[in-house]
């Protein structure tokens, strides 16, 4: 059940936008290279070149070609490039660099290992499926703070739950949208970002994945980086591989940003709640970093 419009009408209507959203980018994703025109774009989600630059500057703070540029492979390459001094200050002082202005501010821990090894036995989690500016976002709460993101179009949020579920498998869940309905807002309500009211984040799983999403926490909105930068800030370049597995074992999507992680060539890769989304996440962010 999504939570009431009266709670969260601001995401109700990012999400009614994202399905426009989600068709004008899985065209631009398809045809970049040939720079579409906005008519092609808006054509292609079904709406009006007018209807497509008002949705997008509610959307994200951009026009459309703007999006465009903000998600071709040249901007990505530029963003490696920019992004490897400004990586490697955020990590030496840990912090986020410039870009932490601009940034969801979160304080996190770390589930004992041996709270790990029990898979959350005796713990209750709860749950609520919210409208958010990327489709449906699962939010799951412990109580010691968020314990799990992800998203889902409509008619998934069943298979996104019991995904969810893989990952904390002895805890008990119980569905409770008013009580993340709260966590929902923070996340994706960019004026509720806040430097003194930080968002607390519990994380489950081994010590390695967890250095792997600490690193994650490191990049900056409106920056990229690759297997490789992350795999040399926490142990060794050629751990790259393994850095991608714990990526993708991510189990707080957007918040622990695994979508700024990009292939070495700007290459958008894979993406547990798809390149769509991804690709959308990184403009939206965008947007955020013009007007913020």
């Amino acid at each position: 059940m999504l939570a009431p419009l009266t709670d969260l009408a601001p995401l109700q209507t990012a999400a009614d936008d994202y399905e426009i959203v989600r068709r004008a980018v899985r065209f631009i994703s398809e045809h970049w290279r040939a720079q579409p025109t906005i008519e092609a774009i808006a054509h292609a989600a079904g709406v009006s070149t007018t209807e497509l630059h008002h949705l997008f500057r509610r959307w994200c703070g951009l026009t459309p070609k703007a999006f465009l540029q903000a998600i071709t492979l040249d901007r990505a390459r530029t963003l490696l490039r920019d992004s490897a001094s400004v990586l490697d200050a955020a990590y030496e002082v840990g912090l986020s660099g410039p870009g932490r202005l601009h940034d969801l501010f979160v304080t996190h821990e770390a589930m004992s290992p041996g709270e790990w090894k029990a898979g959350g036995d005796g713990l209750t989690l709860r749950y609520g499926f919210h409208p958010c500016p990327f489709g449906i976002a699962l939010v799951m709460a412990a109580p010691r703070g968020l314990a799990g993101l992800s998203f889902a179009d409509p008619g998934e949020e069943q298979a996104a739950l019991a995904d969810m579920q893989r990952r904390w498998p002895k805890a008990r869940t119980v569905e409770d949208a008013d009580s993340t309905a709260p966590l929902a807002r923070r996340i994706f309500d960019s004026a509720l970002w806040r430097a003194d009211q930080p968002l607390r984040v519990v994380l489950i799983g081994t010590d390695w994945e967890i250095r792997v999403w600490d690193a994650l926490l490191k990049i900056p909105m409106g920056r990229a980086a690759t297997y490789t930068d992350i795999a040399r800030q926490v142990c060794t370049e050629k751990a790259a591989r393994a850095v991608g597995a714990a990526v993708g074992k991510n189990p707080v999507a957007f918040v622990v940003p695994c979508h700024r992680v990009i292939g070495k060539s700007g290459q958008l890769t894979g993406y547990h709640w798809g390149l769509t989304r991804k690709c959308a996440m990184l403009g939206w962010e965008a947007g955020q970093t013009a007007v913020g």
